[in-house]
Formats: structure tokens, sequence, C-alpha cells
């Protein structure tokens, strides 16, 4: 397809539907979701299932109060083993977030040709929230669920949360006129408001193994709501998602212009990594010079790589461990 550039890229705006208790999120990917693709050479199957978890990630985290870190995770056991994806929030208000992932994968068992989410097999979906020193860490585990993140994530948050939600996403290779074809990716995430204690009815759900779905968990009327929310965002297209000549207040307003639509900022996404040669040096502090001993390249050196951006580091061996020497690599 052939697009044009718009001031909305790169950005998640929240927004509330007053008229039926249901919050949401429109996300817009291109320049940041190409540098994160760029820093690996993923074969283009891998890489949309990395586009898809960005997008996942970058409305789920929009949430995330200031220098909050969010991390989602899947893993299988099929041939793609591993996805992640690590959502910084701001620094300051207005500054924007960042974002990162990576995959790891079998290269001689994995079918190409074969639907991408088939390939990771049976395993699970997490999310992580680091809420910085001194807190706990929260993690989330659910099964993986349906035939793409996107319904493993809608799955996460009716069993774990107890929130309907639906993500509707599109993403793919796309051209700006005279610019060369590059990655694209947008989406809307709609969530009931949850209530403070759901009437959660029986031992488990309707879903696949007694998981949640939203029926199990709204009352009637919310029920005919979240019904009509969803008849709405059915009505979307894929160009009207990655928004090559609508904007994200415009999209809402064509879709939900009866739900009475509240818009607020829009937060800015930019590819970002926090790996640095002191990370490295702290990771490898609990070691002894025994210990790195047996680390040690041919060429009597240490070395480490990022797996979100390919970093390489090279350390001398007497300035790792915690009866380092000296501070000079």
């Amino acid at each position: 397809m052939t697009t044009s550039k718009i001031a909305w890229d790169d950005t998640v705006l929240p927004f509330q539907l007053d008229a039926s208790d249901i919050r949401g999120r429109v996300a817009r990917l291109d320049g940041t979701l190409e540098e994160v693709l760029r820093q690996h050479d993923y074969p283009p199957a891998i890489e949309g299932l990395i586009a898809e978890m960005c997008l996942l990630t970058a409305m789920i985290g929009q949430s995330m109060k200031l220098r909050w870190k969010l991390s989602l995770q899947v893993r299988g056991d099929g041939p793609i083993r591993f996805i992640a994806t690590d959502y910084y929030g701001p620094t300051d208000d207005g500054a924007p977030a960042r974002i990162r992932a990576y995959a790891s994968y079998d290269d001689e068992t994995i079918n190409l040709d074969a639907i991408p989410f088939s390939q990771i097999g049976k395993g699970y979906f997490a999310i992580l929230i680091d809420q910085g020193p001194d807190m706990t860490p929260y993690q989330g585990v659910t099964p993986l669920t349906g035939m793409s993140l996107a319904k493993c994530a809608e799955t996460y948050f009716a069993q774990s949360e107890q929130i309907p939600t639906r993500f509707e996403l599109t993403f793919g290779r796309s051209q700006i006129r005279g610019e060369e074809e590059q990655w694209r990716a947008g989406g809307v995430l709609l969530q009931h408001m949850p209530k403070a204690s759901p009437d959660l009815k029986g031992d488990g759900g309707s879903g696949e193994d007694g998981l949640l779905l939203p029926e199990d968990i709204l009352d009637e009327v919310e029920g005919e709501n979240w019904t009509r929310a969803n008849a709405l965002l059915d009505t979307v297209d894929d160009l009207e998602l990655i928004g090559p000549s609508i904007t994200p207040s415009e999209l809402l307003v064509r879709l939900f212009h009866e739900e009475q639509p509240r818009i607020y900022d829009a937060q800015p996404v930019k590819f970002g990594c926090t790996c640095s040669a002191d990370r490295v040096k702290q990771s490898l502090s609990i070691y002894s010079a025994k210990d790195i001993s047996h680390m040690v390249t041919p060429e009597g050196t240490v070395t480490a790589d990022c797996q979100f951006c390919g970093s390489h580091y090279v350390f001398a061996p007497d300035t790792l461990g915690f009866e380092a020497k000296s501070d000079e690599a």
C-alpha cells in the first residue's frame, strides 16, 4: 500500500467513551517500529510478531506512571521460543516513552510459510511491571490462547485483571510517496471500566479451558454497552488504523460519536535501549575472578552483546566481578 505521513505517527492517544463507561487508546507506530526492527535481522514472520507485540506494549504501557517499566513476554515450546518487549515510562511530563524488543527462535525448525503465531506452540503470556526501587515488581501470567498475540492479551486482562478488553490491530510494510518501504502499525484498544469487585458466576469462565470472557464479567447493561462499542469498532478498516488520511481524533469521532468520546493528551513513543557498559559490569559484579576467567575469549577479553539493540561491549577480565582491580576496560 502507499501511505502518507502525518503528525500522529509514533503516538498513543488515550480516550474515554462517556456514554459506555469504556476507555481506550489509539496507537500509531512507524519510525519507532522501523528502528526497533532495524536492530535485528529477523525474517518477515518474526518481524510481524514483533510489530504486533510492540503495538500491544505501546497501548498497554501508556497507562504506566513516570519512570515505571512495563515488560511483555511470550514464551512457547515451538520454533519461536521467546518474544520480549520493554516499555519505559517517560522520565518527565511531556517526554516520550521508550520501547524495545527482541525475539529468540530456531531457524532450523521454524516454518516461515506457516501462520507465525502457530510457530510459538504452547506456552504463556506474561506482563511484568517494575515501579522502581523499593517496590515489589508485579507479574501476571496466563496461557497462550486464540491465534494471535492480541487474543492472548485480551485473555490476560479478562483472567488476571477482570477487565473486558478488545484489541483491533493492523501492521505490515507500507510506503510513503518518494521514500523506501518500511514497517507501519496501528490499532485501537477498548477496555470496560472495571468494577471494584466483579460479580463472577461459577468456578470458571466460558472461554477455552475455563478462562474468563467479557460476558463472564459484565452485567446485562454493561454487556449491552460493550457489545455496541465492539460492533462500532468492527467497522474500522486497516487504512484508518494506520492513519494515511485520518488522525486518531478524527477516527474516534467517526467510530464512536454517539458514545461521547473524550480525548486526552497523546503520548509520544520512540525506540530506546537502556543497556550500557556500567550495567553489564553491575550484572557481572556477583562473580569471582575465577568465575570471570571462564568467560574470557581467546583474545583475552570478556564480551557481552545486548539482545535488544545489538550493542557489543568488550572488557578486560580484571575490571569485572567483585574482585575487580581496575575500572579501566
